[in-house]
């Protein structure tokens, strides 16, 4: 008899407390769809993306390799990096902007969460910024969303997760969302933070100025 060996498809849960993704390094809050992802935990669709570690190394060596795929930037397109930043979760954040040459825009909030920032940040590009556009960003719960589709699974399940649980920061994804459908040119890419990425370290500098800026407002 042949024996399969393999990894069980990781079962959604929700959150307790507070934690942070072990997948995109962003902040868990209690009621999101979480699910294990290599000795910790994940949302759910960043360890839907996970790779089976268990696979032995002969097997991860005959198994071929896959690239992660890129969204196809259109011809042309204006590159803009974006960030956001939180002090405290929740707590004062800011988000930013900015383009090679020289356009950026920027703003605060507070209280907030990271994540919310990072989809600020987005958002405020999209609707600044018309024509053609690459949005490049370090958060993959940004990127994954339009990369691998999980907008999708939201609108048919009306702005659910696949546990049936409100999707966190809809307020936000929503417009985000329906602005990138109706334009059809905007693609994300992701790119590591504090990497030595110049743009990335800028708005990364910028989005922190906000985020002291709401702490102590003038």
């Amino acid at each position: 008899m042949k024996r399969r060996v393999g990894r069980l498809p990781a079962v959604p849960m929700t959150a307790r407390y507070a934690t942070t993704c072990r997948v995109c390094s962003g902040p868990v809050q209690p009621g999101d769809e979480i699910s294990k992802a290599d000795q910790g935990w994940a949302h759910g669709p960043c360890a839907a993306t996970t790779p089976d570690t268990s696979q032995t190394a002969a097997a991860q060596k005959a198994a071929p390799s896959r690239a992660r795929r890129e969204m196809p930037a259109v011809d042309g397109a204006l590159e803009v990096w974006t960030d956001g930043a939180c002090s405290g979760n929740p707590g004062p954040g800011g988000w930013a902007w900015a383009t090679r040459d020289g356009r950026s825009g920027s703003g605060g909030a507070t209280p907030t969460t990271n994540q919310r920032m990072e989809i600020q940040a987005a958002l405020e590009a999209v609707r600044a910024l018309p024509g053609p556009l690459t949005v490049v960003s370090d958060s993959t719960y940004v990127v994954n969303c339009f990369r691998d589709g999980w907008w999708r699974g939201w609108l048919a399940r009306g702005w659910t997760t696949s546990a049936r649980k409100p999707v966190a920061n809809r307020d936000l994804w929503e417009p985000l969302v329906t602005l990138v459908n109706e334009r059809g040119d905007v693609t994300f890419r992701w790119v590591k933070g504090h990497s030595g990425d110049a743009m990335n370290d800028l708005v990364d500098r910028l989005a922190v100025e906000e985020s002291a800026l709401a702490a102590n407002p003038a």
